[in-house]
């Protein structure tokens, strides 16, 4: 149980996939029609600059 509360084995990828989610329903918004391919854009690049900022600061104090 504590397990699943803590999350499991996707305990430290919250950001990826929500980050991955928002790309995704952003995509789906467009095909739909609800959005145009502007905004589209806008909101896949704000998702994917977060997934590379937290990328990058996972690797701080690596070797």
């Amino acid at each position: 149980m504590k397990c699943i509360i803590n999350g499991g084995c996707l305990s430290g990828y919250r950001t990826y996939l929500i980050s991955a989610s928002g790309i995704v329903s952003a995509i789906i918004a467009y095909l739909i029609g609800d959005t145009d391919i502007f905004v589209m854009l806008q909101s896949i690049f704000t998702l994917g600059g977060i997934y590379f900022l937290r990328r990058s600061n996972e690797n701080k104090g690596k070797k």
